[in-house]
């Protein structure tokens, strides 16, 4: 008689499917944030322009693809959860950075780092050198971007990875179709 007993999937995977599509969906929603704001928020603030926000976001894609160069590997280095829990550990972080781009660049350019968020925009529209603003600015949110690109490489990776962990063949694909509808 063999030692090796066949196992049935329970129904936990599917638990994991629903936790896969939650990430993906956080995943794509931390990426649009930027494209949702800069125009009525960001940019009347740091005085950014169409090229600006171009730059940034054509770096985030450039981040975004290298990143994913190395995150499968990553993830199978770590473990899959393990990896995929730095991957989502990292572009937290980056998505957070985000947030303190306003007061880093009023600490910068007024040497005031204690203002706090709402504080920071009336020292940033003090600043009359509004080319100041913008480098500063879109550094600190290149940055982030940067962060957050990384971070968000981890995700595919980790995704398909754990299904294939977690699913029989014959579920793989409609596993997949569910929490890659977290993308869109």
């Amino acid at each position: 008689m063999s030692s090796v007993t066949s196992l049935k999937p329970s129904n936990f995977r599917w638990t994991i499917c629903v936790l896969l599509f939650m990430a993906t969906t956080i995943n794509y929603l931390d990426r649009q944030v930027l494209s949702l704001t800069w125009k009525d928020f960001i940019a009347p603030e740091f005085h950014w322009n169409n090229s600006d926000y171009g730059n940034i976001t054509a770096l985030f894609s450039i981040f975004y693809a290298v990143g994913m160069l190395f995150a499968g590997k990553f993830v199978d280095w770590m473990d899959t959860k393990k990896g995929f829990l730095w991957a989502i550990a990292i572009w937290s972080v980056g998505a957070v950075l985000h947030a303190f781009c306003g007061i880093a660049t009023s600490g910068i350019l007024t040497g005031n780092w204690l203002a706090g968020f709402h504080g920071s925009k009336e020292l940033i529209a003090k600043v009359s050198d509004t080319s100041a603003i913008i480098s500063t600015s879109v550094t600190l949110f290149v940055f982030a971007r940067f962060v957050l690109a990384i971070g968000e490489a981890g995700n595919f990776p980790a995704a398909i990875k754990t299904t294939a962990e977690y699913f029989p063949k014959k579920d793989r694909a409609f596993s997949t179709s569910i929490w890659n509808a977290g993308a869109t």
